[in-house]
């Protein structure tokens, strides 16, 4: 449109730069993290002293009576430090209250607590102290110093947080869809609590612009070389198709929306262009509450209610129990196959020219790109767009779309594919090409078991109801593998995907798991 070719015209971009240089927060965390290691042992140590009586160290190393105890620390203080991750007091960025704070931390002492003494009497410290019998008092020490010494600790970490925020500091750049009366509300409070830790450096507008006259044509009719626009003290810097190059040139990280006509599809398609390095949250500002999709969740920032969008349609409990889970399965495989990583690189390297690793483009949970890690099983110079032909077919449920037989059906695939190596057809029927996707796993990108992650030109051309099976995490196994892969037409898939997505459980993903072998020797993967 005329008015909005405009409106992107005459509006420059003025990033605002960081206070700080960009290490300083990462710096700090990990500052964080260490003294709250030292703090998880200095508590643990008081509780002994105190209960016992006895010294902890002797002239040389630890004293005999604390021996004990000391072969417990390497519970003790790795529990403490992955409970306070697990309830995000690493977070150092966006709103925050004491009380919740408060209810954060001893949420991860008393859970750590009981995980320690349960550790200490399953375990009692190793072989050499199999018949010692611990105090209970010292634990019951060590939970009452914990809870008071990480209290304080992060309780003065938030206030001083509040001191550096009001100097601009540790802010986070954000940017308001809409100029109605809700995103001038939006703008004075995150303006007036900068201990909220929010700075809104851009609005963008919207058909949706009662307050103040304000609409696209009357924008549009400015003219070019004046002023930029603004609305409530704050730069105008587009309209809903500028959204992904806005977020992206401002190096925006929350993207708060006041309007409630802003179409869902436009926040799929921002998230699709935005790719794969740009992290960014949305949220729904309060009159929105009446359109709430299933994956959300409901914050406070200040006095308004805010709901976060994209999330996984987990609880906080289920998705830590599945991230431990991704994570300790990918170290285990990675470790226990590191010489047939190696074997299979030789072969690679021996059979075509090129690199060992292959590395594409794919679309995770809620559109977010990301590089997806493969065992290349192609020549170099292999053309994508036989792939691409292959695939739209499919999604269009085109009876060529088969590359096999009426018998045994292929969907997906190019039949008689000239571009794969000799390497390739083996590793592929194997599926020991998807081996490497265990990086992605530990990167956070992937989980072990999840949909088939797509092609970017393959969500471009699906439809509503297909992008649910973005709602999670893609994986590298998963129920469609399982119950066909290749064999199923398209439209099967993505329903096969939808009931894994809405019946997770632990056990669903473990039997996804045994039964995933049983698939790879009968090589589906080469379908």
């Amino acid at each position: 449109m005329k008015s909005e070719t405009a409106l992107k015209s005459q509006t420059e971009f003025v990033k605002t730069e960081n206070r700080v240089p960009s290490f300083v927060m990462p710096t700090v965390k990990l500052l964080i993290f260490l003294i709250d290691a030292s703090l998880a042992f200095a508590s643990f140590a008081l509780a002994f002293v105190l209960r016992e009586g006895d010294a902890i160290f002797s002239e040389t190393a630890w004293s005999v009576e604390f021996k004990p105890y000391a072969a417990v620390l390497i519970f003790v203080v790795p529990i403490r430090l992955v409970m306070l991750i697990y309830q995000r007091t690493y977070r150092l960025q966006g709103a925050f209250s004491y009380i919740a704070e408060s209810i954060k931390i001893f949420k991860a002492v008393a859970i750590g607590s009981l995980l320690i003494i349960s550790f200490t009497f399953l375990f009692r410290g190793g072989f050499a102290f199999r018949e010692f019998s611990y105090s209970r008092g010292v634990f019951a020490l060590d939970f009452v110093f914990a809870l008071v010494i990480f209290s304080a600790f992060h309780l003065g970490l938030r206030f001083t947080q509040t001191l550096f925020r009001a100097r601009d500091i540790n802010l986070i750049p954000t940017l308001v869809v809409g100029t109605n009366s809700e995103a001038e509300q939006t703008i004075r409070e995150l303006r007036e609590r900068t201990d909220l830790g929010y700075r809104v450096v851009g609005i963008i507008a919207t058909g949706n612009t009662e307050k103040s006259g304000y609409n696209l044509e009357k924008l549009s009719a400015r003219s070019s070389d004046s002023v930029a626009e603004t609305f409530s003290g704050v730069q105008i810097v587009g309209d809903l198709d500028d959204l992904p190059d806005v977020i992206r040139e401002l190096a925006i990280q929350e993207v708060i929306i006041t309007d409630s006509n802003l179409p869902s599809e436009k926040l799929f398609e921002a998230m699709m262009r935005l790719g794969r390095r740009q992290k960014v949250e949305f949220r729904l500002a309060p009159s929105l509450f009446n359109f709430l999709p299933q994956k959300t969740s409901v914050e406070q920032i200040g006095i308004l209610p805010m709901v976060r969008l994209f999330r996984e349609p987990l609880s906080d409990a289920e998705r830590f129990v599945k991230r431990a889970f991704d994570i300790s399965i990918s170290i285990f495989v990675i470790v226990l196959l590191a010489p047939l990583w190696l074997i299979i690189s030789v072969l690679i390297k021996f059979d075509s020219s090129g690199a060992i690793l292959f590395r594409q483009e794919r679309v995770g949970m809620d559109g977010r790109r990301f590089l997806c890690y493969k065992f290349r099983t192609m020549k170099t110079d292999a053309d994508e767009s036989v792939h691409r032909e292959a695939y739209l077919k499919n999604i269009e449920g085109l009876r060529e779309a088969n590359a096999g037989n009426e018998e045994n059906p292929v969907f997906g695939k190019v039949k008689n594919d000239p571009r794969v190596t000799r390497t390739g057809k083996f590793l592929r029927r194997t599926s020991l090409d998807e081996l490497p996707q265990f990086l992605n796993v530990l990167r956070g990108e992937m989980s072990i078991v999840g949909a088939r992650p797509p092609i970017p030109y393959e969500v471009e051309e699906y439809d509503l109801w297909h992008r649910k099976r973005l709602d999670m995490k893609p994986g590298i196994t998963g129920l469609w593998q399982v119950s066909g892969r290749n064999r199923l037409p398209f439209e099967e898939m993505v329903r096969i995907d939808l009931f894994y997505i809405e019946n997770w459980s632990v056990w669903l993903d473990l039997k996804i798991i045994v039964l995933t072998l049983p698939a790879i020797l009968r090589g589906d993967g080469a379908r």
